[in-house]
Order: structure tokens, then sequence, then C-alpha cells
């Protein structure tokens, strides 16, 4: 497993986790340690390969719209950077470990997977899209427990009511990262 610790200028530090070039879990960038909760079981703390925003910038020409499949956790670390930047980057390209997914949660990754920067759906058509109508709380339960923040972007889901939670970073953090892809949720 290789892990790689990401930070993001105004957002935090950031984690990710991979295994042979697969995404196992991607803690979104918080601005204290103390903050960010444990990884999920079985995810060892191992040393950390810091990938600083200077790094980023350096690299910005060298960033593919499109990695390579099996790309190094560096390498996303400096792709999310850049998202967290600003730049309209497509994850679509990292492989995910999705072995753990049920049927029904394999169908929401895909169908989370396809809705578009810049676009919302509410958990009830997140479950419809996933083939699950009725089962928008299934859905909501999903996104709460997302391990691949960003990458399977359940920012994008929110309550028929409106903007909805975002874990245990709440709402405010999800309205951000929403208004960084130049979506205004009202209040």
């Amino acid at each position: 497993m290789e892990f790689v610790r990401y930070e993001a200028a105004g957002w935090g530090v950031g984690e990710l986790v991979c295994d042979e070039g697969r995404l196992l879990y991607h803690e979104l960038p918080v601005a204290r340690a103390e903050q960010r909760p444990n990884l999920p079981q079985g995810i060892p703390e191992i040393p950390a390969v810091s990938v600083s925003a200077e790094d980023a910038r350096l690299c910005a020409e060298q960033v593919p719209k499109s990695a390579q499949e099996g790309q190094a956790p560096a390498e996303l670390a400096r792709r999310l950077l850049a998202y967290f930047e600003g730049e309209q980057i497509d994850f679509g390209d990292v492989e995910l470990e999705l072995d753990w997914c049920t049927p029904f949660q394999r169908s929401l990754v895909e169908s989370l997977r396809a809705v578009p920067r810049g676009h919302l759906v509410t958990y009830g058509e997140l479950a419809a899209l996933a083939g699950w109508p009725n089962a928008q709380r299934a859905a909501g339960s999903f996104c709460a427990q997302n391990r691949f923040s960003i990458v399977v972007p359940c920012h994008r889901v929110v309550s028929a009511s409106g903007l909805g939670g975002y874990g245990a970073l709440g709402p405010q953090y999800k309205r951000r990262l929403l208004e960084l892809e130049g979506i205004d949720v009202p209040l």
C-alpha cells in the first residue's frame, strides 16, 4: 500500500491510500489533523509521502486531464491539488478498489461518477439513476460513508429540500466544494 498526504492551499491536509494503482481511500483536506476521522478498518497508518501545493504548481503543465491506468498516488494527489485550486479535473479514469461493494453500492458508484461537474442530483434521483428507485435513504447512507470523496462526487448529491448534510465535515464544506465547481446552492 502507498499512503500520500497532500496539502491544498486554503483547504488543509488530505490523504490518499492506494494499492497497486487502485484508490482504496481518499480523505478530504481539512485544516487540522485532529479533525480527520480515522481510516477505515483494514487500512493501516503508514508513513506518508507529502505532495505540496508548490509541487503541484511546478508540475501543472505535466498534470494530464486523463491519467494513465494504475497511476501513482503522488500523481493523483497532484490532480486533486489542481482540483482544489479550481481547475476542471476529471477523475473518471481513477481505478477504485470496489471488492467490498454490493451490487447496489457499485451501481451508486457508477451513477455518481456519471454526474458531471456543475450538476446536482437528489438522493432519490441518484437511487433511481442507479436502478433502485425509492432507495434514497440507502443512497444517502452510502454517500455519508463514501471513501472516495471527489473521485466519487457525493457532494453533488443534495436532499429534496435543500443542501443536505456532508458527514463529519458538514454542509459548509459541501457548499464550498459546490461553489468551487460553480454551483450556487441557496440556504
